[in-house]
């Protein structure tokens, strides 16, 4: 997973804050965005690793469908997930995103690897991790 630096300035993104620059980027996520909140709305700690899933699916879609336009703005906003989110939000940007994109039973016209040209340095580094880590059986830490 990925670790806190002791010497990073405080986070910028929590659990709380995470899909709002998410939703800037990309308002065609809104709609399954709104749906998650109203089915979770009475929880505490809505399970956003499930937010994330539907987002996957979503981005998979519309990588099927050449929509990409916004894909630059996207990442952008994993790249900040995994470089100045809380512990929370680096974990689930790998585990509850960057491996939900590499599920090949998501895509049907494409491949898991198509998304690596819109990843950020970090996204990046997370992204091989994981992907070693279910060919190889590598540690990601």
């Amino acid at each position: 997973m990925p670790k806190e630096s002791t010497d990073a300035p405080s986070f910028g993104f929590d659990r709380s804050n995470m899909f709002e620059p998410l939703l800037r980027a990309d308002p065609s996520f809104g709609e399954p965005w709104a749906a998650f909140q109203e089915e979770y709305r009475d929880d505490d700690h809505p399970p956003l690793y499930l937010a994330l899933a539907e987002l996957a699916r979503h981005l998979v879609r519309k990588l099927e469908a050449g929509d990409t336009r916004r894909f630059g703005a996207v990442f952008d906003v994993v790249e900040r997930w995994h470089t100045n989110g809380d512990g929370y939000v680096r974990e689930a940007a790998t585990m509850g995103l960057l491996e939900d994109l590499q599920n090949a039973n998501l895509h049907r016209e494409t491949r898991p690897d198509d998304f690596v040209r819109w990843l950020g340095p970090e996204s990046l580094v997370w992204w091989v991790r994981v992907r070693e880590f279910w060919t190889l059986g590598k540690p990601m830490a």
